[in-house]
């Protein structure tokens, strides 16, 4: 049995990776501050799935608090942080810049320090393949400068991944930064491009298509996502930096074109202008994460839709607003 602190911990991933440890007999103490960036039934929901699983706490509280982060670090004494939590969007960021560096780097600085006060020599970081900007070669590859972010949540982000570094250096910490490529599953946050767009489908509304409709993501299956992370939990090897995604590109036409048809319903279409802030492309090389973490997704996205689009008409309309 390991001591586990999750920031984040009623969010999409964090909840997911809390459910996993404790069905596996593990502690996990439970970090949020339930920011109201979307509703708060579904956090509520995911939090009494945590409390049901296993041996579960939760403290409610903000990153941005440097007093109340060194002492719940210090009050659950854990062996091994996983530090999800963030204030999560691209397009967002652009509006809030402050806000995004304010929670994204100064928060994760707080959990470093108490990290390092508290003695934890284990932490993950979940870091986005946002810091790629556009100008990365494809697939992208870890080596790569990640020194042309196009948002100021992909410039938080590779912020964070710089104060690992530092801190696993002059701390002697294992810190490992996971770049997340797009994940989505059951729960996932209501605003992302499948759980939106199966809302609308199954709702007979249009769904908002930016651009040429030919913009390509690496969508990540929750469950591998957790395969990932868990496995870096247990890695200790200073400071290390992955890609867990997919390693498959897919455009945001046949995201559509797989919502529809698992939910067997037509979908309406409303072409918009392109956005700011957002990459043309993502797509993953998994090289490392394979070699050194024995990261290997299993799910392909027309499965993990189906299982999405099942989730959703059993349980995601009533939770979702």
């Amino acid at each position: 049995m390991t001591r586990y602190f999750i920031t984040g911990a009623a969010g999409f991933i964090g909840s997911s990776v809390g459910v996993r440890l404790l069905g596996e007999g593990h502690e996990v103490a439970g970090f949020d501050n339930f920011d109201p960036y979307y509703a708060r039934a579904l956090k509520d929901h995911n939090i009494e799935l945590l409390r049901a699983a296993g041996n579960f706490s939760l403290v409610t509280g903000d990153l941005r608090d440097r007093g109340a982060v060194i002492e719940s670090v210090a009050r659950a004494a854990p062996e091994v942080v996983i530090h999800i939590a963030a204030k999560a969007g691209v397009r967002p960021s652009i509006q809030d810049p402050q806000g995004y560096h304010d929670v994204n780097v100064m928060g994760t600085l707080h959990l470093f320090d108490a990290c390092k006060a508290a003695g934890v020599k284990n932490v993950v970081f979940a870091s986005s393949s946002s810091v790629y900007g556009d100008e990365s070669p494809v697939p992208f590859d870890e080596a790569s400068p990640c020194d042309r972010p196009l948002s100021p949540y992909a410039a938080t982000k590779r912020a964070g991944e710089l104060l690992a570094h530092t801190y696993a250096h002059l701390h002697g910490m294992n810190i490992t930064c996971l770049r997340f490529f797009t994940v989505y599953g059951p729960r996932q946050r209501p605003e992302m491009a499948i759980a939106y767009f199966t809302r609308l489908i199954d709702q007979g509304k249009a769904v908002p298509i930016f651009g040429d409709g030919n913009s390509e993501r690496d969508y990540t299956y929750v469950d591998d996502i957790v395969d990932g992370v868990l496995a870096a939990a247990c890695t200790s090897h200073g400071f290390r930096v992955f890609n867990l995604g997919n390693s498959a590109t897919i455009p945001l036409t046949r995201v559509v074109t797989e919502i529809s048809t698992a939910l067997g319903k037509p979908a309406l279409i409303e072409r918009l202008p392109p956005q700011p802030g957002d990459a043309r492309r993502t797509c993953a090389s998994i090289q490392r994460a394979r070699e050194a973490l024995g990261y290997n997704p299993q799910t392909p996205f027309r499965d993990g839709v189906r299982k999405y689009v099942s989730w959703y008409l059993k349980e995601g309309r009533k939770l979702e607003p």
